[in-house]
């Protein structure tokens, strides 16, 4: 589950991670206000307006101003809020603005000069270890980064069984060659990182940049985190960290009838059972001259209201030309996944695009059966070969 960059910093803070102070604010005015909290506590002079959506390369698309003013903030901020912004991640559709964080200014002039650095945490699956993923050359693009430069970006491969060791620590502090008391406050940083990573059950931690400041201070200026959905029943409070309005509105449906879905853009909609099958018959439509439209997997305890709230869900995609249902009746049996076929005729009334339906395994002569008495219009497959010339005939059929 991603989440904001306010709301990794607060995370952060909890264990003892230095950040830019900021504070949160969905309208121009509740801008100005932030920003006069921030000065009174900070003694801030400019404030930095920070759009807040779950993508990353906000500045290069206008989402990240400077203000050195409070009608400036106001001005940006109301620029801000309510834009559609694209960046590199967004793609071209981009996403709307619904709040922006205030922080404060860091990169005031003093006797030493000022120095960003790369840092993220994740899991190297390769080794089944954690790993800490630095870089001098913080503030860029890390992909840029390892293309143009990579013997610049440095790993540290941490062994479960003791953690993060202390002189693991100093040695990344030694690595971005900060010394004297930066060198103290970036050990600390990067233990008190790796603390927050293991602890809330974190798939991703990643600062970019991670700032030395003019008085030797590290702070982290943004924090982008991803916590891993299948750990939220251990930390309840972060379930209500989840923002509605940066997923898409059918993947939201589809997670509240406890369906795996992803909409992609292709013209094939498929409703399979297990996440491996799913990835076999998204293959299998591409080599049948289709794309497929969505990744959907309704699980090995399938029932009729299911697989009827997944035809519901494929049928919102208006792109969907045909569907194709591809159960292998292993825990599932393939009559309920038949039923719930039947069910979303019944309901929905006649399908506005055509079904083909390969059932196989538990029950699979009893599912043929219940489909063969309704009358529904579908074509049928025992054979995944089967299943991908009728995709291939369907498609043709249509395209005329």
């Amino acid at each position: 589950m991603n989440i904001h960059e306010y709301q990794g910093k607060e995370i952060l803070q909890r264990f003892g991670v230095a950040v830019q102070e900021g504070i949160v604010a969905e309208t121009p005015e509740q801008a100005v206000d932030a920003a006069k909290k921030l000065q009174q506590k900070t003694g801030t002079q400019w404030w930095v307006v920070k759009a807040q959506i779950h993508a990353g390369g906000r500045g290069k698309g206008g989402g990240v101003k400077l203000a050195k003013s409070l009608d400036e903030v106001k001005e940006k901020a109301g620029n801000i809020i309510g834009m559609q912004l694209v960046t590199p991640q967004t793609g071209a559709h981009g996403k709307k603005v619904h709040k922006v964080l205030i922080a404060q200014d860091v990169y005031y002039p003093g006797a030493n000069p000022t120095k960003e650095f790369y840092m993220s945490v994740l899991l190297n699956r390769q080794t089944g270890r954690n790993i800490i993923m630095y870089s001098t050359e913080g503030g860029m693009d890390i992909e840029h980064v390892a293309a143009t430069t990579p013997h610049l970006i440095f790993k540290e491969e941490i062994n479960p069984s003791v953690g993060l060791q202390p002189y693991q620590a100093r040695k990344i502090a030694f690595n971005l060659g900060v010394s004297g008391n930066a060198f103290k406050e970036m050990t600390k940083f990067v233990s008190s990182l790796y603390r927050a990573y293991v602890e809330t059950d974190s798939s991703l931690f990643e600062i970019n940049p991670v700032l030395k400041t003019s008085d030797d201070k590290i702070l982290a200026v943004d924090a982008k985190v991803n916590l891993d959905d299948n750990a939220l029943d251990r930390h309840p409070d972060y379930k209500a960290l989840r923002d509605l309005n940066e997923e898409d509105p059918t993947e939201v449906e589809a997670s509240e009838h406890n369906l795996n879905y992803v909409k992609l853009d292709g013209n094939v909609g498929c409703m399979v059972n297990g996440a491996g099958l799913a990835m076999a018959t998204m293959d299998i439509i591409k080599l049948a001259g289709g794309e497929p439209a969505n990744f959907l997997d309704v699980g090995g305890t399938a029932n009729a209201q299911r697989v009827e709230a997944a035809f519901r869900i494929i049928l919102k995609d208006k792109n969907v030309k045909t569907i194709l249902v591809n159960i292998f009746g292993g825990i599932v049996r393939c009559d309920r996944v038949a039923q719930g076929i039947i069910d979303a005729y019944n309901s929905i009334g006649e399908l506005p695009v055509p079904v083909i339906v390969r059932l196989e395994g538990t029950n699979a002569k009893e599912a043929k059966e219940l489909i063969d008495k309704s009358g529904l219009k579908v074509y049928s497959a025992i054979l995944l070969k089967e299943a991908a010339e009728l995709v291939t005939k369907v498609l043709k059929k249509i395209n005329g």
